[in-house]
């Protein structure tokens, strides 16, 4: 584990550097003079897929050319990831970018992507994952969950957006935390797995906030807790699982848009500069909260910065896990 985290400082660091690079050749005046690609890797409809086109419309009226979603899913968002680090570095393919990023390259043998591959544009949210429970179990909170739980081991069946992903961590966290054992079925993305909880198909589910907000607000879905160690701006009213049984307990994820090494300075610059000004639109900004995001909008250093420390959590988590997809 230590080498793996050595060797994410040193890819992180090696992205850092390039960002104080300029270059001569791209002036950031001539760019852009086509249309810009945004590479989303998961379908139409999912959060990350909300943000991109929310970034995407501003950055658009920002730069006065077309900025195209592309959904790329599958590969447990390698497809996606390999097809960016391998763009033209010219500030026309960008990725939007999320905690898998750095999660599989402890989950794969060899996924197709290093994280030296990346330039940093900026940390656009956070979001927590939701720890929610369907009609099928009678339980209204944490500690009954828990309680329930350990007098049936395995018999609490919970649902996750894939083997790997950030929800299948933060449940196996909380098994781990709490000393029970749940049963767990991985979906191929979160809206499946959520659509099955709704039925009554499935008990339990974690998810990202976004993705299930609107069925916790109609009553349809009871939310347990939130993985992070605040509460949510957007839902105040659900606690953290924290506050509510497991101390010290905490995962946020992150979405945010990057692009290919080698992208010139000058580019990394506008980027940046017009998708925080996006985010921090009022309008974009209280549609977002109001979905369970947290804005960040950060410099392209910040967000380097949290690769780096977040690579090695995640990577803890999926050996401890035993997570495995090849």
């Amino acid at each position: 584990m230590k080498t793996l985290h050595n060797k994410t400082l040193k890819s992180i660091a090696f992205a850092l550097s390039l960002l104080a690079v300029s270059s001569p050749l791209i002036a950031q005046d001539s760019w852009p003079n086509k249309p810009i690609k945004i590479v989303v890797p998961v379908p139409a409809g999912a959060s990350l897929d909300t943000l991109a086109r929310t970034i995407g419309k501003g950055l658009s009226e920002k730069v006065g050319q077309a900025v195209v979603v592309e959904n790329m899913a599958g590969g447990g968002s390698n497809i996606a990831f390999g097809y960016v680090a391998k763009a033209a570095p010219d500030g026309y393919t960008l990725l939007l970018g999320w905690d898998s990023l750095v999660i599989n390259p402890a989950l794969y043998s060899n996924p197709p992507y290093k994280l030296e591959q990346f330039s940093p544009v900026t940390m656009a949210i956070t979001a927590p994952q939701v720890l929610l429970v369907g009609p099928k179990l009678p339980v209204k909170n944490l500690r009954s969950l828990i309680e329930v739980a350990r007098l049936n081991p395995g018999k609490i069946t919970l649902a996750n957006a894939g083997s790997g992903s950030p929800g299948h961590l933060a449940g196996a966290l909380l098994e781990s935390m709490a000393d029970i054992k749940f049963t767990n079925v991985p979906y191929k993305g979160g809206a499946p797995g959520v659509a099955d909880l709704l039925a009554g198909h499935v008990d339990a589910m974690f998810v990202t906030l976004p993705a299930a907000l609107q069925y916790v607000r109609s009553g349809k879905l009871t939310a347990l807790g939130v993985s992070n160690s605040k509460r949510s701006t957007g839902a105040p009213s659900i606690p953290t699982i924290a506050e509510v049984g497991l101390p010290g307990y905490d995962l946020n994820s992150w979405q945010g848009i990057l692009a290919p090494t080698g992208t010139p300075q000058a580019i990394i610059n506008r980027l940046n500069k017009e998708i925080v000004q996006t985010l921090k639109q009022p309008a974009v900004k209280d549609q977002l909260v109001s979905q369970g995001f947290e804005i960040v909008a950060s410099s392209p250093e910040y967000l380097a910065k949290q690769l780096a420390i977040q690579a090695p959590k995640w990577a803890k988590l999926v050996k401890d896990s035993g997570a495995k997809v090849d």
